[in-house]
């Protein structure tokens, strides 16, 4: 079950006068990642450098298990020494693509000794309280409400702990020595956020993308169709799928705040002259209901992946749900990430593991950044993305420039 956070973003824009921080990603300024250890993964990033003209000293090739998850012992030793040299020694470097064969998720490292001390407290003063309970028959008013704190501090501080991350998340703050893994932290690039100090600089900030699926086949046909859309124009229907109403100027918070945004975007697109499809129905799109979809966001249907879609060539989209990029390899998944791609999508989004509504990307940032061909797919996620040091994925080409058809 997805879940939301208490408090909202720190701002709801409807309007981006921002100056965007970055625009024209080039092929020079990529680092290609490959793993030695996974067959296929060095022949598909040379393959994938040659199409996009990347110069092949910006291939860097490291040896670890190939498996979808690694430690972050094996993230910090066998990763971030290597990548941190290859960005040493070309300070161009912009934007990272990892390969097909890189794990997907780094797993929590546990609690540090100070941490499981305070836990060992707080469940010390519960087992206290219930022993209380379970002598007396019942607790005085004063000890029902030093129970019912002491829970809240249990359930807050389990959350603080979350340390599991995404390997690309983790990568997008290479450069950064040092910086907490509890919990995220907050993007500078997110646009409404540009006014507010954040713990993190831009400068510590890299872009990255994933070249991945369940096969290499998969990956290659992400690289030729958006190549092939950008040359010919991404043709097709927009579809989003939002939960209720439209609304309107009345304020919203939580799921609405993004059920909102849907709604924006799929407004956005349509007055630019994009064909748009909206369903504001509890249901979701059902089979054989999106013919010719080029672009998509909705949610809600957890790892369960509806086959409502007839993909274009070059279709970005994703789907608003918990860990619907856990796995891209796992054959009887379906999660939406995994089923996306499997079936031709070119680009999608999706969390690793449990995310929090908020920390998926602004559907209006995204959507309309994306279409108006300044910025690259990943220049278009980092000013729509939330939070750093997390859970979220984003699967396609870095240098794809949406091309979408209009209706003039």
């Amino acid at each position: 079950m997805i879940r939301f956070l208490i408090g909202t973003l720190a701002a709801f824009i409807s309007f981006f006068i921002f100056v965007l921080p970055a625009s024209g990603l080039s092929p020079d300024e990529v680092l290609v990642i490959a793993n030695r250890n996974a067959a296929k993964s060095p022949g598909l990033a040379a393959w994938y450098m040659e199409k996009r003209q990347i110069p092949k000293e910006n291939l860097l090739q490291i040896f670890i298990a190939d498996k979808e998850t690694c430690s972050r012992e094996t993230y910090l030793t066998k990763i971030v020494p290597p990548v941190r040299r290859a960005l040493e020694k070309n300070r161009k470097i912009s934007a990272i693509v990892t390969m097909y064969g890189l794990p997907l998720k780094i797993s929590s490292p546990g609690m540090t000794k100070n941490e499981q001390i305070r836990m060992d407290r707080l469940t010390a003063q519960k087992k206290k309280l219930e022993a209380l309970k379970e002598k007396n028959g019942q607790l005085t008013e004063d000890q029902k409400k030093t129970r019912s704190q002491v829970n809240k501090e249990i359930k807050q501080f389990k959350m603080s702990m979350d340390k599991m991350a995404s390997l690309d998340s983790e990568l997008m703050l290479i450069r950064k020595d040092k910086y907490t893994l509890n919990f995220w932290l907050p993007n500078p690039f997110f646009l409404p956020w540009q006014s507010r100090k954040t713990a993190i600089d831009k400068s510590d900030v890299i872009m990255v993308s994933r070249l991945d699926g369940a096969d290499a086949d998969i990956v290659k046909r992400i690289v030729n169709d958006s190549i092939e859309a950008e040359i010919n124009g991404l043709p097709g229907t927009a579809y989003f799928d939002a939960r209720w109403k439209d609304p309107g100027q009345k304020k919203v918070s939580g799921y609405g705040l993004y059920d909102k945004s849907i709604h924006n975007a799929a407004d956005r697109l349509k007055k630019k002259g994009v064909k748009v499809v909206l369903n504001d129905k509890q249901e979701l799109f059902q089979p054989g209901e999106c013919p010719n979809a080029a672009l998509y966001c909705g949610w809600y249907s957890l790892a369960n992946y509806v086959d409502a879609f007839t993909w274009t060539k070059g279709a970005v989209g994703f789907h608003i749900a918990s860990s619907e990029c856990s796995t891209l390899k796992r054959e009887n998944s379906n999660v939406w990430c995994k089923k996306m791609l499997d079936n031709g999508i070119a680009a999608t989004i999706g969390p690793v593991g449990e995310p929090y509504v908020q920390s998926f990307p602004l559907p209006e940032i995204f959507f309309d950044f994306l279409i108006q061909g300044q910025l690259t797919l990943a220049e278009a996620y980092l000013v729509s993305l939330p939070y750093l040091s997390w859970k979220q994925v984003l699967v396609g080409d870095p240098l794809y420039r949406v091309n979408i058809s209009t209706n003039g």
